[in-house]
């Protein structure tokens, strides 16, 4: 399986050249002496849309044929993906039609309909997203392009971190975000092949922890709408694909605290002069909550996205210190 998703993400290379952003490394001397290692972060928060996630719409969208591109596709999402997706098909000629939590982020339902997808709203309380997508799906012979549990969805993920190690030279831990996994199992595979001596870390908030007792336990486990405050991490479980490669390639799961995520947002912003969502602070906030502790060590983060409203940024940090 290693061989054909690095196959998949050299591919997908290959497509993204000269279309996804090459996004810069940040480096802090603070954050050097605040955790004792050499950080590089990978800031995706740069990247067309505002996330990671473009690079695995793009690739997935790309790899259509002509009879699915003609009909159109349709995916779930609770804001990013969506974004990405919506903006994939605008380059590409292809209809998007997105299921969205009516709860989601306004922000990101507005990116969403501005690149010209359309949105059909679910209740989360009452519905599960991958029926409603499913059930519009067959009706109008859509192609569904999940979030993460697609192979060239998890090939353009892989690209982010296959860019950081060219970018920063090897290392010696790779943090990571992680929802539904896609990025995680993209990232570890990319890993592998090009630093295999790199440990591979995924991270997730606390109240929404169930990819680490999936790690942990080897079976997957899920949770019931989260309260984290990190929207792009509120995935009910690991997919059916990325679940094994995960346990496969990675090497450990961590967990941070809302508060852990507020620092790290805080701290990138007031000291690095960025804003990155909440779902793309959690492997940052890890390093600096101590967390993961190793001295003279080379890290790097990837920081996945920076799609957080005015109102809804500033309601985030208020809480800090709480």
């Amino acid at each position: 399986m290693k061989e054909q998703v690095w196959n998949d993400i050299l591919a997908a290379r290959q497509r993204l050249q000269g279309v996804a952003h090459r996004t810069p490394v940040l480096v802090s001397r603070t954050l050097d002496e605040d955790t004792g290692s050499r950080v590089f972060l990978k800031a995706e928060n740069f990247q067309r849309a505002g996330a990671f996630k473009f690079r695995g719409a793009y690739n997935a969208l790309a790899g259509l044929d002509r009879a699915a591109i003609q009909k159109g596709v349709i995916t779930y999402s609770s804001g990013n993906h969506a974004q990405a997706l919506a903006l994939a098909g605008r380059l590409l000629g292809v209809k998007v039609t997105v299921v969205m939590p009516a709860d989601a982020p306004q922000a990101k339902r507005d990116a969403t309909t501005g690149y010209g997808a359309g949105v059909v709203q679910y209740d989360p309380r009452l519905e599960e997203r991958e029926r409603v997508a499913a059930g519009l799906a067959a009706e109008h012979s859509l192609t569904l392009i999940p979030p993460f549990d697609h192979p060239l969805v998890i090939a353009g993920q892989g690209t982010g971190a296959a860019e950081l190690m060219e970018q920063a030279g090897p290392l010696d831990y790779l943090l990571v975000p992680c929802g539904g996994g896609g990025l995680l199992s993209g990232s570890a595979v990319a890993a592998r092949h090009l630093c295999p001596p790199c440990r591979v870390i995924g991270v997730e908030p606390e109240l929404a922890d169930d990819a680490v007792r999936s790690f942990r336990s080897g079976h997957r486990q899920t949770v019931a709408h989260p309260a984290t405050i990190a929207d792009g991490l509120r995935t009910r479980s690991l997919g059916e694909m990325t679940f094994p490669l995960i346990r496969q390639y990675v090497d450990d799961m961590l967990t941070v605290s809302e508060e852990d995520i507020r620092q790290a947002m805080l701290f990138l912003w007031t000291r690095l002069k960025v804003v990155v969502e909440p779902s793309g602070a959690v492997g940052l906030a890890a390093l600096r909550a101590g967390k993961l502790v190793v001295p003279g060590a080379r890290v790097g983060v990837i920081l996945s996205g920076g799609n957080v409203g005015p109102r809804d940024f500033c309601e985030i940090l208020g809480g800090a210190g709480r």
